[in-house]
């Protein structure tokens, strides 16, 4: 298993279909860039809903010892920023990024990459939930944003659309 370093985005979706729990089972170590940790602090302190990095001892906060150049960089917030940059340092680590275009530098750079959805499918895969359809239903709710396309393309992969 890889180690995986996770994004704001990720954390927070998770956390709101109260699935953190996958994340321990799925990577051999969940990494938070320190930015990250700061985004959903301040995020908590204005009232939202979002997880506590500190209360969870299998995640573990770091800071990236580089920071070069990534491209497209003016259209990457920090937290993606730092999840790339510690991608970068350790090669085998699995950068877990939703947004498009940090999703495509982590491709310019050849960081192997996946999002929530990739998650969710990995996760009955390893048959750490019964379903990925209701999943992705509540997501909804809590307005993460997909495609019809999207929708169906990770139910075929996780096998629950019928042809």
């Amino acid at each position: 298993m890889a180690e995986l370093i996770c994004d704001t985005s990720v954390l927070t979706a998770l956390h709101e279909v109260n699935l953190l729990r996958i994340l321990p089972a799925l990577g051999s170590r969940v990494i938070v860039p320190a930015a990250v940790e700061q985004e959903l602090c301040q995020g908590r302190k204005a009232g939202y809903d979002l997880p506590d990095v500190s209360s969870f001892d299998w995640m573990l906060v770091c800071l990236p010892k580089m920071v070069p150049e990534l491209p497209n960089a003016a259209q990457l917030g920090f937290g993606e920023s730092s999840v790339l940059w510690l991608a970068l340092e350790t090669p085998s680590r699995v950068a877990i990024l939703d947004d498009g275009v940090a999703r495509a530098v982590a491709s310019l750079l050849r960081i192997p990459f996946t999002g929530t959805l990739g998650l969710l499918v990995d996760a009955k895969r390893h048959g750490l939930i019964a379903a990925v359809a209701p999943v992705l239903d509540e997501l909804a709710r809590h307005a993460f944003n997909m495609s019809q396309r999207v929708r169906e393309q990770v139910l075929n992969a996780a096998g629950e659309l019928t042809p």
